[in-house]
């Protein structure tokens, strides 16, 4: 399993005994972690829930009043091939 599989998993594992309900998806460059977040998830949950997406190379929260909340991260597949560790989706 790759660096970047293994990280998705752990994160995805730590959301799950959190109650939560991740989904992984696979694409070129990353790996992506997605879970609902019900109204009635406890304050101690919220902080490991941001504890183990931080350990992801991207993360936030979408939050509207359609969809609700969903956390989510991004886990980056290998290593840049130039010193720009930023991604092709950085603006400047």
């Amino acid at each position: 399993m790759a660096t970047s599989d293994a990280n998705a998993e752990a994160i995805a594992a730590r959301l799950t005994s959190l109650g939560l309900s991740p989904r992984l998806e696979q694409h070129a460059r990353h790996v992506s972690i997605e879970a609902e977040v019900p109204d009635s998830l406890p304050v101690e949950a919220w902080q490991e829930s941001l504890e183990a997406v931080a350990e992801a190379d991207r993360f936030g929260l979408l939050a509207n009043s359609l969809n609700g909340r969903t956390l989510w991260a991004a886990v980056r597949k290998g290593t840049p091939a130039t010193g720009d560790v930023r991604g092709s989706d950085h603006q400047r």
